[in-house]
């Protein structure tokens, strides 16, 4: 029988679970499919309704994880095979090359004589990096990954790096681990919103997601935390906020997220701070701030500037002579229909469970995990519900007590 945990994730939900365990004496392995720690929070600029940086407790429970030697992590992994019971999982792992040792400095020139070029995924397409590259500015581990696709293997970045870190023969591994209990902490994606064809996602270019507009306003992001719409990189001085965009709706997903509105009351902050003549229109069904962040919906919409108007959209089209977006939509106070033109329009797309696991795990209709497995295998955070990091975090802490409770029956 083994003490041992696996945790699949290693976003929010995963290091605190990780955390919680190693530190009530469990030795921890945790496994991220990314080549950085973090996952979506990684991602954010601000918290609701604090507006304070990710990176505040993000960064602590890092630290708490490298100075913690019951905890292993491996990035750039991934779960390939499970056998076995509750206190007894042979899991074997996947890991793929990262091309870079841990000799690396990370101090740049590889990438200044990279030839060739890839999509910043960690920007949501947003920017471009080197095919050898650091994920973020605060990543971790704080070093360089080549992403295999895009390299053209011509040794460059070899000749430049003077610390011998450049390794492009490296394979991948497979580790064979043995645990008693295991977590899943997969975490979640956004909606795809080029599947919502009255919005206008991937039509225009000023159409973007709630994810995009976090890193377009992160000062780690691809406009240094300047807002600034895509197509012409000017300020937008309105912008519509589309709430509900695939969201309750059998077409698309049937559920509730339940951060979306907060999220988008958050970005509007974000305009009205960094462009003070702004004006932002957020179009809701319903708006859902339960318990103590009614204070926070109080607030942003006390603003003159703050336009709340109850009505789904009906359509986002452009026009041809001005370039302006103008929303349909139906204002339902007001008992009419209302066509608004704006500079850009922000998508709050769903949450949807990460589903890519290589193992038998009981999911309900929408995909996320069922609250009890019976096999000693857990879910912690949004890979079990949608929640916000405050619940996500809640969650994973008691999570990592029933994966010890398992260990211990």
């Amino acid at each position: 029988m083994s003490k041992d945990i696996l945790i699949i994730g290693g976003g929010i939900s995963g290091i605190t679970t990780a955390v919680e365990a190693a530190e009530t004496g469990y030795n921890v392995t945790l496994i991220e499919k990314n080549p950085y720690l973090g996952g979506r929070v990684a991602q954010m600029n601000r918290y609701f309704p604090k507006l304070c940086p990710p990176y505040c407790g993000l960064e602590i429970n890092i630290r708490r994880i490298k100075t913690n030697p019951r905890i292993k992590y491996f990035t750039l992994s991934s779960v390939e095979g499970i056998k076995g019971q509750e206190g007894n999982y042979e899991v074997t792992l996947r890991i793929q090359p990262r091309f870079v040792s841990q000799r690396c400095t990370a101090c740049g020139e590889c990438a200044r004589v990279c030839p060739a070029e890839r999509r910043d995924a960690f920007n949501l397409d947003l920017s471009s990096t080197k095919a050898i590259y650091l994920p973020h500015s605060l990543a971790v581990p704080y070093n360089y990954v080549i992403d295999e696709k895009a390299c053209l293997k011509c040794g460059t970045c070899v000749d430049a790096c003077k610390y011998g870190a450049i390794e492009l023969e490296m394979q991948a591994e497979t580790k064979n681990i043995n645990v008693g209990s295991i977590v899943v902490a997969t975490g979640w994606q956004p909606y795809d919103a080029t599947r919502i064809d009255n919005l206008g996602f991937g039509k225009y270019k000023d159409v973007i997601t709630n994810m995009m507009m976090e890193r377009i306003a992160a000062p780690n992001g691809p406009t240094q935390g300047k807002i600034l719409r895509p197509s012409d990189m000017s300020e937008p001085k309105k912008v519509a906020f589309v709430q509900c965009a695939g969201s309750r709706d059998e077409n698309h997903l049937p559920y509730c997220s339940a951060v979306c509105c907060l999220a988008s009351l958050k970005q509007i902050t974000y305009l009205r701070e960094a462009i003070p003549d702004s004006q932002a229109f957020m179009f809701y069904i319903d708006v859902r701030t339960p318990g103590k962040y009614e204070d926070f919906l109080t607030k942003v919409s006390g603003d003159e500037k703050v336009f709340l108007i109850k009505g789904k959209v009906a359509a986002v089209e452009e026009d041809t002579k001005t370039k302006e977006l103008i929303v349909e939509a139906e204002d339902i106070l007001a008992g009419k229909k209302i066509k608004v033109q704006v500079d850009m329009v922000v998508l709050a797309c769903g949450m949807q469970p990460n589903n890519g696991l290589s193992m038998n795990i009981n999911r309900d209709k929408n995909g996320f995990i069922s609250l009890e497995q019976g096999n000693g295998i857990y879910a912690a955070g949004v890979a079990k519900k949608p929640q916000d990091v405050a619940s996500s975090v809640q969650n994973a802490t008691g999570t990592a007590l029933k994966a010890i409770q398992s260990i211990v029956r």
